[in-house]
């Protein structure tokens, strides 16, 4: 061990980062089960999964299977069978891509945008009782912490 490792800042950095992993840990178990509830509230027969597909769809409006794939980072048979599941649920529609008529595109039907606003304000709701008590230059950081943490995943990939 060096110096450096047994320094009392590098103990420091690593009882941060047990701190951190363990809150995270929490955090995505509890976001796992809400996950189960938020696709349930879209539509009974959703599977948690498709929730992320549905707000990607949502911000980019249209969008063929592979920039989908691409921008969630997993392969594109499991986001074929997503989309597949969420038309016959009837809250998306495939339909000729305009600028490649061979591809298809991608996008939310009316019914498909209507549940997702519904249960994205519910989701705002809960959040809002949740974090009543923290002020503003706290959510604030924690949004901006979370951000960077995202743009750190990216990275990764």
């Amino acid at each position: 061990m060096t110096e450096q490792e047994s320094s009392p800042e590098a103990g420091r950095h690593e009882a941060a980062i047990d701190t951190l992993e363990q809150a995270l840990s929490v955090l995505w178990r509890r976001a796992r089960s809400n996950s189960y509830k938020v696709a349930r509230q879209v539509h009974p027969d959703m599977e948690p999964a498709a929730y992320g597909l549905l707000v990607l769809l949502q911000k980019q409006q249209d969008m063929r299977l592979t920039d989908i794939a691409a921008s969630i980072g997993i392969g594109k048979p499991s986001v074929s069978r997503q989309i597949v599941m969420l038309e016959s649920l009837g809250l998306v529609q495939k339909h000729a891509d305009p600028l490649d008529g061979r591809a298809q595109s991608i996008s939310l039907t009316a019914a498909g945008s209507q549940a997702l606003a519904k249960t994205q304000s519910a989701r705002k709701e809960l959040f809002r009782t949740l974090l009543e008590d923290w002020d503003d230059g706290e959510l604030e950081q924690l949004g901006s912490l979370l951000t960077k943490l995202n743009h750190s995943y990216a990275r990764e990939r």
